[in-house]
């Protein structure tokens, strides 16, 4: 696992880089190898002690999880799969925490450069921070994406970055950005006479799907807001390293401080099933609000399930990694809701977008796939 170099990134002795990679190889043996049996467990002994005991299938995920849980093979999958997410969060913390001091350093340096900030940094100390942010940790990040350690601090970003990276097998490429990417690939595909002056990532996190905007509309002005202070500070600072110009900001993408029609696209990249089922219209709302006439809206996210099997899989994630809304967020109707926030009837609507040829592993699925995106136009 090797990320493209910034200024940002720790340094990573041999001991280190050692414990890391075998993380990663360990969670890409459990999805290559030991994943895929769950299907064979269900198929050929879980679903036909079912129809034995009620003479029929399972009919929801609810049916098949009362089964499978039973089942030792799918629980030793589980009980690995759990442990594989705390070994990764583990191995990249053992590296950062004795650095973050100077990671914090090499932050406010940047932040000072004067003349050399191609971008901007705002941050709002009085922010409310959501209730799904601190109810639990997303994804099991020790503290989640908002939680400070030390002044001017950057721990949360340093470890998304790191993690991120070994959660994905590297598939997300040495930026990190291969979502970014892919959206603006299939916005230059789809709508070729589409040239945004203003662009908005909304839960931006670290950044890296931001730069990968920025990168692919260079004469546009990017923005990327997040709740987290740690997560923007550390963005800012990466982008800067990286010789992109992105303006940052600390805000709640249900309500910001951005005028009316500010923006020619607004995107997202699966943040919407890390939110919950009132922020979600909220942040439809504000988006209307927030388009020019004529302006766009694109949302990646998780993909939905085919049967009752499948359902009941991407559902480990909602159960077992803190992932909350994404269970009830699979079962929203994407494009009612935003026509019901304020888009014109047949401007709002689901499209499919294929992955990228680089993109290695099939996160939420053993199937071949294609990313869902929420299209909007004002």
């Amino acid at each position: 696992m090797v990320l493209y170099p910034h200024e940002m990134l720790p340094d990573v002795d041999h001991d280190g880089r050692s414990l890391q990679n075998f993380a990663m190889s360990f969670r890409a043996h459990l999805a290559s190898k030991v994943r895929p049996g769950t299907r064979a467990v269900y198929e050929k002994r879980v679903k036909p002690g079912f129809v034995r005991k009620f003479n029929r299938e399972p009919a929801d995920k609810g049916e098949v999880g009362k089964e499978m849980t039973q089942d030792p093979y799918y629980q030793f999958w589980s009980a690995m799969q759990r442990k594989s997410q705390e070994m990764m969060w583990d191995c990249v913390i053992e590296v950062i925490e004795p650095q973050i001091e100077r990671l914090n350093d090499r932050a406010k340096q940047v932040r000072q450069a004067g003349s050399g900030v191609k971008g901007s940094l705002e941050l709002s100390p009085d922010l409310e921070i959501p209730r799904y942010h601190t109810v639990a940790d997303i994804h099991l990040q020790p503290g989640g994406f908002h939680t400070e350690v030390a002044d001017d601090d950057v721990t949360a970003g340093a470890i998304y970055d790191n993690a991120v990276a070994i959660y994905a097998n590297g598939a997300l490429g040495p930026k990190n950005d291969l979502l970014g990417r892919t959206l603006a690939h299939f916005l230059k595909q789809q709508y070729p006479d589409r040239e945004p002056g203003t662009i908005l990532d909304m839960g931006c996190g670290i950044g890296n799907s931001t730069v990968a905007w920025a990168e692919a509309f260079p004469d546009a002005e990017v923005h990327g807001i997040d709740v987290g202070a740690p997560m923007l500070r550390y963005a800012h600072a990466r982008a800067e390293s990286l010789g992109v110009a992105a303006h940052f900001k600390q805000q709640n993408a249900e309500e910001t401080s951005y005028p009316d029609q500010s923006f020619d696209l607004i995107v997202s990249h699966i943040v919407f099933h890390e939110t919950s089922a009132k922020a979600l219209p909220r942040i439809l709302q504000e988006c209307h609000r927030l388009l020019k006439p004529g302006g766009m809206m694109l949302h990646v996210d998780i993909p939905g399930a085919e049967g009752a099997f499948d359902a009941f899989m991407m559902e480990w994630e909602t159960t077992n990694n803190n992932e909350n809304f994404a269970g009830m967020f699979r079962e929203t109707d994407l494009a009612a809701t935003a026509t019901r926030m304020g888009f014109a009837e047949g401007k709002a609507r689901m499209e499919s977008m294929p992955r990228l040829l680089e993109e290695r592993q099939q996160t939420y699925s053993d199937r071949a796939i294609n990313w869902p995106v929420l299209v909007g136009e004002k």
